[in-house]
């Protein structure tokens, strides 16, 4: 059972075409600050197309030019690459980015924000960045317990796009309890993407007796793909960057397998797992879909800028 929506996002679709395009327009070498997309694949196809990924603005050789990736950054990283006359092409997610706006907007209102989500995750990083003072980590449902605030009356949650929906909605029902008055985000932040991937599994998972999920072990939204398909029923979920990584005794006496990918996973690694299941008699694939996306977003501002002068340049 084929898992459809699967695969790259509309995020991840435009800040991995940002790469790209940055490498056709400016040649190599492209900087890029943290991995573009949390994919192995990805990353190394990059790597051989000319873009070095580092870890800080300080690895850029000053005057270069450096994409920030689809997981956000603070206002510091951004005033880093001022201080170094890097010429900063912004990747981040529009969706990451409205969840940067809704912190300062209730930062500046002198609220509370708890922020659920994972410690140490870029995109945390990066949303705690925008107002440190007023933010919080609520690092799922056992952290409620640590919660304090100045005001029960002026308290708001915020989420990670890439979270598990059940269990942000289980932190959010204790924190609730603990504080009646909390406020909710104007619109939804875990984000559509990470929804209907979701959303599929949990319908196939109680048809299959292994879910394999494509993906990277550093993949937040991946991760919860694995998570939501054994909590929904399935007798096991696996996590593979690639179809090689499979083993043969996860199919031992399985009937049915359920296929899906997190959202910065290409489709020709999902084309290779079905190709790799096929040979060990799992050939009939029917695609289970509940939803179609359409969404798509353009490049990042300061990109096609450019791209429009080379353009009217050689014109």
């Amino acid at each position: 059972m084929l898992a459809k929506p699967r695969g790259y996002c509309a995020g991840v679709d435009r800040a991995v075409q940002t790469v790209e395009e940055a490498l056709k327009l400016y040649g190599a070498p492209v900087y890029v600050r943290k991995q573009i997309v949390h994919n192995k694949h990805v990353v190394s196809t990059l790597e051989a197309s000319g873009a070095i990924f580092v870890e800080e603005n300080e690895e850029v050789p000053e005057g270069s030019t450096v994409v920030f990736s689809a997981h956000g950054v603070a206002p510091e990283v951004h005033e880093q690459a001022r201080a170094r006359n890097l010429k900063a092409i912004d990747a981040t997610c529009p969706l990451v980015t409205k969840v940067h706006h809704e912190a300062k907007r209730f930062a500046a209102d002198d609220y509370d924000i708890l922020l659920i989500g994972h410690e140490g995750h870029e995109e945390v990083v990066g949303t705690a960045g925008e107002a440190p003072a007023h933010i919080q980590l609520v690092d799922g449902p056992d952290s409620v317990d640590k919660v304090v605030v100045r005001d029960p009356a002026k308290v708001v949650w915020l989420s990670q796009t890439t979270l598990s929906v059940d269990e942000t909605m289980e932190t959010v029902a204790r924190l609730k309890t603990k504080l009646p008055l909390l406020q909710s985000p104007p619109s939804d932040d875990i984000c559509y993407a990470t929804q209907n991937r979701q959303h599929v599994v949990k319908e196939i998972a109680p048809d299959c007796d292994v879910v394999i999920v494509v993906g990277s072990k550093n993949s937040s939204n991946s991760v919860r793909l694995v998570e939501v398909a054994v909590d929904a029923g399935a007798r096991a979920g696996h996590l593979v960057d690639y179809a090689s990584e499979i083993q043969d005794e996860w199919l031992e006496g399985a009937t049915t397998i359920g296929v899906s990918s997190g959202a910065s996973v290409p489709e020709d690694l999902v084309m290779d797992v079905l190709s790799h299941l096929a040979a060990r008699g799992f050939g009939e694939v029917t695609e289970y879909t509940t939803t179609e996306e359409r969404l798509t977003f353009s490049l990042p501002q300061e990109l096609r800028r450019d791209m429009k002068a080379a353009a009217a340049a050689k014109a």
